[in-house]
């Protein structure tokens, strides 16, 4: 058996921390994993997921800005892939697409409908603002980044979620400064305090915050 806390037995991930603006401030959309998950049980999350080949290889219609592929790059050969995973796995799992006009010919299979709709994947909004790697001693472990974007990015209705896969339940937009009270991951709750910072109009730091827990040493760095 594979040792555990070996990095080979990490998978890269990408999520969304979607925002927008309400009447009582800013709103994050979250869901439910299932009781059955093998992964964060009933925990609520932001839209997200493990690197997909394919990923590599999707025609974005904007590239992610250099700053942030810089930065995503000292951890990962392939920037633009990761944006990719982050824009499908929101599209999967809350049925939101985060595109622009235009067509691509041969989309892969878990594209299909998103391409199907006249839009291709647009990174431009993005913005990498966390690293997180799971602990060790957990049933799966993952290297995920976590990218902001703003729900105005949306194309179509940011409150129909009628597309999405049953992987989130309880799908939802939440007031940021109720969405604590939610049942959450830990690194979820640390994660949702630097979003809540930037939209509440604290400029977003000139390096990105790291809990790198690839060993049983736990340590804080940032990406500069």
């Amino acid at each position: 058996m594979a040792d555990i806390a070996d990095k080979s037995a990490l998978r890269d991930a990408a999520a969304i921390v979607l925002l927008r603006e309400s009447n009582s401030g800013p709103q994050v959309l979250m869901g439910q994993r299932g009781a059955g998950a093998a992964f964060m049980p009933e925990k609520f999350v932001f839209p997200g997921g493990a690197l997909d080949q394919t990923d590599a290889h999707v025609p974005l219609a904007h590239p992610l800005n250099p700053a942030c592929a810089g930065r995503l790059a000292q951890g990962h050969p392939a920037p633009q892939a990761l944006a990719a995973a982050a824009i499908r796995e929101l599209w999967e799992e809350a049925g939101l697409r985060l595109g622009t006009p235009g067509g691509w010919e041969d989309p892969p299979a878990d594209w299909a409908e998103f391409a199907a709709a006249g839009l291709r994947p647009n990174a431009a909004p993005l913005r990498f603002f966390f690293r997180a790697i799971t602990p060790p001693g957990r049933p799966r472990r993952f290297d995920a980044r976590f990218f902001l974007a703003p729900a105005e990015e949306i194309a179509g209705d940011p409150d129909d979620f009628s597309a999405a896969c049953d992987e989130l339940s309880h799908l939802h937009w939440v007031d940021l400064a109720e969405a604590r009270k939610l049942n959450l991951p830990f690194i979820t709750e640390i994660v949702l305090a630097e979003a809540e910072a930037i939209a509440c109009g604290e400029a977003m730091a000139p390096s990105v915050p790291f809990f790198d827990n690839a060993t049983e040493v736990s340590q804080f760095r940032r990406i500069a």
